[in-house]
């Protein structure tokens, strides 16, 4: 029983809620543009959200070094200044390294860690257990669990969540599932135990439908390039404001269309869009993308500005 408590009472700091964009990153020659992301994180700061969420999938945590992590962690850190809670991805293959990435999180002082289910070698739900455990056990900061199952190959099981909920192991769920029937099971288990989870929804374009089902709040890639859209939904739906939700969820949802683009997939296609909008929003000095992947031009860069100038941001 001792123990059980001591685990509850570990990462159990401010809950953190509402729009937590995944911080998308500037680079210019290979290297991090340091002055385009000091433009950035004051941007979506001054729009007025919650927290940022930095080394996600959209940060290119895939892509980076061990330094440039601890170097877009740490600039963040200085630009943030205090002003809203910093969750960072440690995201890895294994448990060993997960918790090396923790330590460099630490370090350099963070609000809370992000980590996925194992990859790589193939595991089970027992695996999966042990391995948020000893996360659990080797932090104080609150950590959360990123169920993004088309990038790690395993769908979190809602059972198992909650059971580490429960138990104080995870503070809260950033669900990139696209499940959205199992998110609204989960949020239905999450309010029937007594909310001891924070559950963040990643599917931006129906953050309308995640909201009514109970999310405290969301993780919109697509903030980066519209953060005050995303931030006036969360307070009309603070508000009980449902037609206002939904009329900034169609909005944003034409917004998405940006990553419709020709002859590329993926991150390119996705993260590649936000960059470019990005860049011709004045925020980014360039569109590039870590390598090897392409960054946009021509006529996809043509299609992200109409896209821009059709939902008035241009």
């Amino acid at each position: 029983m001792g123990s059980e408590m001591c685990i509850r009472d570990r990462g159990m700091s401010k809950k953190i809620s509402g729009i937590v964009p995944p911080l998308t990153i500037p680079l210019k020659g290979g290297e991090l543009d340091v002055p385009s992301l000091e433009r950035h994180i004051n941007r979506l700061i001054a729009a007025g959200i919650d927290g940022l969420f930095v080394l996600g999938s959209s940060g290119e945590v895939a892509f980076s070094t061990d330094e440039r992590r601890g170097q877009i962690l740490s600039e963040s850190k200085r630009i943030v200044a205090g002003r809203l809670p910093i969750m960072a991805g440690v995201i890895s293959t294994e448990t060993e390294r997960v918790v090396e990435h923790i330590r460099q999180a630490e370090d350099i002082g963070v609000d809370a860690v992000v980590a996925t289910a194992p990859f790589y070698a193939l595991q089970g739900v027992r695996e999966i257990r042990r391995h948020f455990e000893i996360l659990r056990e080797s932090t104080d900061l609150p950590i959360w669990a990123y169920d993004i199952p088309a990038c790690v190959h395993w769908k979190l099981p809602n059972d198992l969540v909650m059971d580490l909920g429960k138990a104080g192991v995870l503070s809260g769920v950033k669900d990139s599932s696209g499940d959205d029937v199992g998110f609204r099971f989960l949020s239905r288990l999450n309010a029937e135990a007594g909310h001891p989870l924070q559950l963040l929804t990643g599917h931006e374009v129906v953050v309308d439908g995640a909201y009514l089902s109970g999310a405290d709040g969301c993780v919109p890639g697509l903030g980066n390039v519209d953060p005050d859209g995303y931030v006036r939904q969360w307070k009309a739906a603070l508000a009980k404001d449902w037609e206002t939700v939904r009329k900034e969820q169609d909005r944003l949802a034409d917004l998405m269309t940006i990553v419709q683009v020709k002859d590329v997939q993926g991150f390119g296609a996705g993260i590649g869009a936000f960059k470019t909008a990005l860049q011709l929003l004045g925020v980014f000095e360039s569109n590039e993308m870590p390598r090897p992947v392409a960054a946009l031009s021509g006529e996809n860069v043509e299609h992200v500005r109409r896209v821009l100038q059709k939902v008035g941001l241009l």
